[in-house]
């Protein structure tokens, strides 16, 4: 009977707040449009009724189990209603929640998620997977103190204002430089791509630098000046010369390029001038003689301390089995390979 009192308790204080939330809603009349009071209480009243149905569902069980003369330990009772009650109301909640998104009233679940559930990051989600950006972001901001997602939410719904000071706060410098080029604030985002840059150079990152001069900044000359300073300064040297050497198109430019930097590589470097000249040769046949000389006089070179730099001769000379002989012949130390070839 405890349980049953309980329930029929329980049940007499929720009228009697349905009622009170009733009267509370028909308020907002003066302040508010019908639709939206309307909408509102159409929501309330489908709950309340659901709410209803489940409590009725478990006076009928209790009155039976009293009838069938079951029993049950002193005072777990009450914390078995109780606890049975609040799990079928939840439930209750989810399957409503998840009926609005099937409908795309993604913003009737927000408030079934927020409001019922209690549940501020499903709640967000679903606000956010329906397209109320701005809504998703207050949420995510005040009530979950999320920046991250609240800044890519104000990007979606371009407030870019909101999203740049989230950023700045986040310490997000390229994305903050992104949403100015959005708003066509070129000087404002090249400051903040410079910084990047700063950071990728300050941490010998150049070919990442020069990508933000290349791609963001449209500062190919700039980009260029980062990798050649790498390269200089053997800070990712091969990247550097590589990707210094594929940004040059024209082929007169690139070979060019190719002799007078060779000119100015200092000797522990040649090595890795030569792993770079085995992909330049692959770019152009018009490349192919000075490459090959280049490749001859640093195998020559170092052949004495490194002598299995000799197997890079066939990078330069792939259709030439005379080579391959000769490369054999020398390995096996029954004859020396001409320098020079």
């Amino acid at each position: 009977m405890n349980k049953q009192k309980f329930i029929s308790k329980f049940i007499a204080a929720f009228f009697l707040l349905v009622i009170i939330k009733v009267i509370g809603i028909l308020a907002q009349l003066f302040h508010k449009s019908f639709w939206s009071v309307a909408g509102t209480l159409m929501l309330f009243i489908v709950i309340a009724l659901i709410f209803f149905v489940v409590l009725l569902r478990l006076e009928d069980k209790e009155k039976e189990k009293s009838l069938s003369g079951r029993k049950k330990k002193p005072g777990s009772g009450n914390a078995y209603v109780e606890s049975s009650l609040f799990d079928r109301i939840r439930n209750t909640y989810e399957e409503l929640a998840q009926k609005y998104i099937r409908e795309n009233d993604y913003k009737k679940a927000a408030k079934v998620y927020i409001n019922l559930l209690r549940d501020h990051y499903r709640g967000a989600k679903a606000l956010e997977e329906g397209g109320w950006y701005s809504e998703a972001a207050v949420i995510y901001l005040k009530k979950l103190k999320n920046k991250s997602e609240a800044a890519h939410c104000y990007e979606k719904a371009k407030q870019y204002r909101k999203a740049i000071d989230l950023y700045k706060e986040l310490g997000q410098k390229e994305k903050v430089g992104d949403l100015y080029l959005e708003m066509n604030d070129r000087t404002h985002a090249n400051a903040y791509y410079q910084m990047v840059v700063d950071d990728y150079v300050g941490n010998n990152q150049m070919v990442k630098g020069s990508l933000i001069y290349r791609k963001k900044m449209d500062l190919p000359d700039k980009a260029q000046e980062i990798l050649l300073r790498g390269w200089e300064e053997n800070r990712d040297a091969f990247n550097c010369l590589n990707n210094y050497f594929a940004n040059i198109t024209d082929v007169k430019k690139l070979q060019q390029q190719i002799s007078d930097l060779y000119q100015r590589t200092p000797s522990d470097r040649k090595i890795t001038y030569l792993e770079a000249m085995k992909h330049e040769f692959k770019k152009a046949p018009e490349l192919h003689t000075a490459i090959r000389n280049i490749a001859y006089e640093i195998i020559a070179e170092k052949v004495a301390t490194h002598s299995e730099i000799v197997n890079e001769l066939k990078h330069f000379n792939p259709a030439d089995e005379v080579i391959l002989k000769d490369i054999s012949r020398y390995k096996t130390g029954r004859n020396r390979i001409l320098k020079g070839g």
